[in-house]
């Protein structure tokens, strides 16, 4: 390991916020994984540009995750981290512009608490805007690609994206999340919360949230459900 590279990373995001041979099992929803040989958390999107530029530059391998939500990690790589650190949530009218590393469930709570709907079907699924963004995450009926307007990755429109069923040009083309704006309806908090809370019902009901968990793991057959 470079440690003049690795010096360089710490500078930028704070010595604090840079591991090595870190486990991956606290960080993925399975609860396991290997050791990451760099492990690092950048605390705002000026730091994240930051230490992508330096990989690069240096011609570092890397992978950047957001909540681990259905990752195996192997016993090696450079990992980065999107996280709470990343995470400011902003209402602009019927919008709401997030950062990559903002929880879908929290930014769902900010659309009910200002009477914005449209966003009830993301509240339970655990994960990141910057993933389920990637994937095109989903839950009830509702995708992200059905309130997306913009994704600042540089910056590409909403119908730039090429979202299909859990895809994007985002991972295809392996750019990074850095923001989103989504955009909602106007509705009643009281309405909104209820119809949150039904869909986590559902979910308790169908899935062991208590334990480590792979998610939906096999891609929905069109009209139809893998199990």
């Amino acid at each position: 390991m470079d440690n003049a590279f690795i010096e360089k990373i710490k500078e930028v995001v704070g010595e604090k916020y840079v591991k090595e041979n870190e486990s991956m099992a606290s960080h993925c929803t399975f609860r396991c994984g290997g050791n990451a040989e760099l492990f690092v958390t950048p605390g705002s999107i000026d730091e994240l540009t930051q230490v992508v530029a330096l990989c690069r530059e240096n011609n570092v391998e890397f992978l950047v995750i957001g909540n681990g939500s259905n990752l195996l990690v192997k016993d090696e790589g450079y990992i980065i981290e999107v996280n709470s650190r990343i995470s400011f949530i902003d209402v602009i009218g019927e919008d709401i512009v997030a950062d990559a590393g903002a929880k879908l469930s929290a930014v769902a709570v900010t659309a009910m608490e200002n009477d914005l709907g449209g966003f009830e079907f993301a509240h339970g699924i655990p994960g990141n805007i910057g993933g389920a963004v990637m994937m095109n995450a989903g839950a009830y009926g509702g995708e992200m690609k059905q309130v997306l307007k913009w994704v600042k990755v540089l910056t590409l429109d909403a119908s730039e994206l090429e979202m299909g069923y859990r895809t994007s040009i985002i991972e295809k083309k392996g750019y990074i999340v850095l923001q989103a704006r989504i955009g909602l309806n106007i509705g009643f908090s009281e309405d909104i919360g209820l119809i949150m809370q039904m869909f986590m019902q559902k979910r308790r009901a169908s899935q062991p949230l208590e334990y480590p968990s792979a998610g939906s793991t096999f891609k929905r057959p069109e009209g139809y459900f893998a199990g």
